[in-house]
């Protein structure tokens, strides 16, 4: 169970210090509780409402088997983000932003494989066949490669969102993803614009004791999501294996293994179609879409009229794929899905 989110931990911890007041971003106003020696302070009873709904998002995000990418190349962040996130197995990046990594992701994956293929040299015996000269280049090469993309070696596709820490300093990472539809959670200061995110925790992104305890809660909830998700696989594969005999046993029963198996369908995770996330899914449900079957049956200009009807900050959604994706899920053609997803940016078709 994640540890409950107190006001007075986030106070200790100074989260609620922001920027000076002549740097503040007036869309911020909302999230301000008063202005001290020339400096915003943070209403942390809001802090604490959007840190409680983030980590709800983010563990069904976590839960469905999709990767969150943690981004915080700012000093203070760095190590902080390696230690937590490298602990739920989750990819991050600390150093550099790579131009491209979202919207170019095929050239970044082919870097990544690049690595890989320098490992493989390395066992085969292939790199002793090598230059001195040669050598040092591939380990040079190697090393940077590593320090740049290594923690995003085991990330095949897209992520299902993007974590932030300021986002004014990885405003670059913020395009792509707002460019690829993919949910965007941040820590955002006073001088941030919260227009721009999907998940805003208003914070104070500079300190590193604030952002340790934000991301102490972040990766709570995300180990709470993929501890759910290990127990759902382990509970299925132990209701395959007595399936038959409870079936025999109970076959009067006919209605409650109807009922069970509604239930199953509507566990259907529509996030795992390229482009819906968590709150799309929801307002699907909300409309009797509950399967991948569902989803593929409904036309672009249905889902589209949903998407308007929830609102304008849904309206600009492109579900052209969605159908053709579900279509896929419903047929059990999930390696035909991701090698579609992988090849696809943001799952929008040129």
């Amino acid at each position: 169970m994640a540890k409950k989110i107190e006001v007075k931990d986030l106070l200790e911890a100074g989260v609620h210090f922001g920027h000076l007041t002549r740097k503040w971003n007036p869309n911020m106003a909302p999230y301000i509780y008063m202005e001290r020696n020339g400096i915003h302070v943070i209403n942390l009873y809001k802090t604490a409402a959007k840190l409680e709904e983030a980590n709800e998002a983010l563990k069904k995000i976590a839960a469905s088997g999709r990767k969150i990418l943690f981004v915080a190349t700012k000093k203070q962040a760095k190590d902080i983000v390696s230690e937590k996130v490298s602990k739920v197995n989750m990819p991050y990046i600390t150093e550099r932003w790579p131009g491209g990594m979202l919207t170019n992701f095929v050239t970044i994956r082919k870097a990544v494989k690049k690595m890989a293929s320098i490992d493989r040299m390395k066992k085969d015996g292939t790199f002793l066949t090598l230059s001195k000269k040669e050598r040092l280049q591939v380990d040079r090469l190697r090393a940077k490669l590593e320090k740049n993309l290594g923690s995003i070696s085991e990330m095949t596709r897209l992520p299902g969102a993007l974590f932030i820490v300021d986002t004014m300093r990885e405003h670059i990472a913020v395009k792509e993803a707002i460019k690829l539809k993919i949910p965007i959670f941040a820590m955002a200061d006073t001088n941030s614009d919260p227009r721009l995110l999907d998940y805003i925790i208003p914070s104070n992104d500079d300190a590193s004791k604030s952002i340790e305890a934000i991301l102490t809660h972040v990766t709570d909830a995300i180990a709470e999501g993929l501890s759910e998700r290990k127990s759902e696989k382990q509970s299925s594969k132990e209701g395959n294996s007595t399936e038959a005999p409870v079936k025999k046993a109970e076959a009067p029963a006919k209605p409650v293994a109807t009922e069970e198996k509604k239930e199953e369908v509507k566990g259907d995770d529509l996030t795992k179609v390229e482009g819906i996330g968590p709150k799309i899914s929801e307002i699907f449900q909300a409309a009797s879409i509950n399967t991948f079957a569902d989803l593929a049956a409904k036309s672009v200009e249905e889902l589209s009229a949903i998407l308007i009807e929830a609102g304008s900050k849904f309206a600009s959604k492109n579900p052209g794929s969605w159908p053709k994706q579900a279509k896929m899920a419903a047929e059990g053609k999930w390696d035909e899905l991701k090698v579609w997803q992988d090849n696809t940016k943001g799952g929008i078709e040129a």
